[in-house]
């Protein structure tokens, strides 16, 4: 007989319980923890377990196991305690069923960047508690459940071969489902924030869309829009329309207007409009006027988050507002030069701004060569400009040459591949 401090809850399931006179109390049907989430928790963050759910006498209980011992007689498991109470179930209604809620689900592998399915779960016996320190993602860990690995492995020794694992560490796993927590979701500590915007995408392109959703729902709102721009149309569509109104309007104003533009291009009008009216008044307005532009032009394509800055302005002016404000990276490729009408009047790159003194004001140094296209012109036009200058950005204008956005070269690419592959 050996006393274990590492076992696997595929193990427990439906073993006996039995007293200090060897008497059998009941049957194991799934085990209770607790799950650490929230902020202000500063204890152990694995899954401490709590409690049982039980089968006594062919009813289903909830219960505490008082000094619990998990034994092993060979290729047999026994589970022992000092005592055993039966309690209400209210007892455990914040808390987590492992079997119910984690085994056999998709979770996401915060370091491997990818989706899994728990097979096992791994947990260790200390004087401190019981605690989920792993899952077991590996084909041994389904094997061990089906209570063939041993015989598996027995076959395998002629052929020198073994049986995949793979584990991975609690602290490197997220459910997809962050409601199965039973926590506010507000208060969550989503793991799924640290993950890359692109490596997130991939992930939430893989699952299911009911689960979709409910993980854009954890995600802070900033997070949320990088996100949402890495993903395929449909993926954006549904879940928008998933999303309660205020998330989703949330989410869209922290995304660049012309990115916003072009999704809810995609939904139905009485869809936009309710968005739109949700969102703060001068977001909303930067997509409405998006909106307007008709398809294939580069009004449509264009982004208004742009940097505007007056000719007498200094170089340490504008460092100084970028420095403060610090706006997204495409808003730096290009800078402009406007006068009190918004007329478009010289261009500054970051360069300029690093090799300049300081002191030097912005017409001095301002490129007045302005390579400008009009904002209903055709999004094919615009390639030529973009290849015999080597441009990063290229401002967008009006009739009036007042200044109306610019067109990323990124997005301009992104335009006319997908062009292609429609063709």
């Amino acid at each position: 007989m050996t006393s274990l401090t590492t076992f696997y809850l595929s193990r427990l399931l439906g073993c006996n319980i039995y007293d200090a006179r060897d008497n059998i109390l009941g049957r194991i049907l799934d085990v209770y923890v607790r799950i650490y989430t929230s902020i202000d928790d500063n204890q152990e963050n694995r899954p401490q377990v709590t409690g049982f759910l039980i089968r006594v006498n062919g009813k289903d209980n909830d219960a505490v196991l008082e000094n619990l011992q998990i034994v092993k007689f060979g290729t047999h498991y026994k589970v022992q305690c000092q005592a055993m109470t039966i309690v209400s179930h209210d007892k455990f209604s914040d808390f987590v069923l492992l079997k119910e809620t984690i085994l056999d689900q998709q979770i996401v592998d915060i370091n491997g960047r990818k989706l899994v399915r728990v097979n096992d779960i791994r947990m260790v016996a200390i004087p401190a508690g019981t605690f989920v320190v792993a899952v077991d993602v590996g084909t041994e860990g389904l094997l061990r459940r089906l209570g063939v690995d041993g015989f598996i492995k027995k076959v395998l020794i002629p052929f020198k071969g073994g049986i995949p694992s793979k584990f991975i560490l609690w602290d490197d796993v997220q459910t997809i489902d962050p409601t199965t927590f039973n926590i506010q979701l507000s208060q969550s500590r989503s793991k799924l924030n640290a993950i890359h915007p692109s490596d997130l995408a991939d992930i939430i392109e893989d699952m299911s869309k009911n689960y979709q959703a409910s993980v854009f729902y954890s995600l802070d709102e900033e997070h949320a829009a990088d996100v949402l721009e890495e993903l395929r149309v449909k993926e954006q569509v549904h879940i928008i329309e998933s999303l309660p109104l205020g998330k989703a309007a949330d989410v869209l104003e922290k995304m660049p207007a012309n990115e916003a533009a072009d999704l809810m291009d995609h939904l139905e009008d009485d869809k936009t409009e309710q968005l739109l009216l949700e969102m703060e008044p001068e977001a909303s307005e930067d997509v409405r006027d998006l909106l307007e532009y008709p398809d294939g032009t580069i009004g449509s394509l264009m982004t208004s988050d742009i940097l505007t800055f007056s000719s007498d302005q200094t170089i340490s002016d504008v460092l100084k507002y970028v420095k403060e404000e610090r706006p997204e990276m495409e808003s730096l490729y290009s800078l402009f030069v406007v006068d009190d009408h918004n007329v478009l009047k010289g261009i500054l790159t970051m360069r300029d701004l690093l090799i300049t003194d300081p002191q030097t004001r912005l017409n001095m140094v301002m490129n007045t060569s302005l390579n400008s296209v009009n904002d209903y012109d055709r999004i094919d036009s615009i390639s030529e400009i973009v290849s015999k200058y080597n441009l990063l950005a290229v401002p967008v204008t009006n009739d009036n040459n007042e200044l109306e956005g610019m067109v990323v070269v990124d997005d301009i690419v992104d335009e006319l591949i997908g062009k292609k592959r429609v063709l």
